[in-house]
């Protein structure tokens, strides 16, 4: 830690310099697979078939990175709004790089 840098008072760098600064958050409910013919005939009310159940968890993706993973759920007095419950937080240490994008 450099010298100028602030500190809080335990002793440890002081967080609240960060807590302004925008992120990017996603979450990946399923991949598909299909061929540019496919995709170009997709047309609204199109159903498209991801390789994810019901019940089966999500990842939250912050810059690029997966940092836990959850449950979708149905928001309460929030007509056709979703969000998530966290049910694992992934350690530093298991974090890929960065998320694929791409259905492999």
């Amino acid at each position: 830690m450099d010298d100028d840098e602030e500190v809080a008072p335990e002793g440890k760098p002081d967080l609240n310099l960060i807590m302004d600064i925008p992120v990017t958050m996603q979450v990946v409910l399923g991949k598909a697979v299909m061929p540019v013919a496919s995709l170009v005939k997709l047309g609204r009310g199109a159903v498209v078939k991801l390789d994810t159940s019901i019940g089966d968890p999500v990842d939250l993706i912050v810059n690029g990175r997966i940092v836990a993973r959850g449950e979708v759920v149905v928001l309460e007095n929030e007509e056709s709004r979703f969000g998530i419950t966290l049910t694992e937080i992934v350690s530093p240490g298991a974090r890929p790089q960065r998320a694929k994008a791409s259905a492999a």
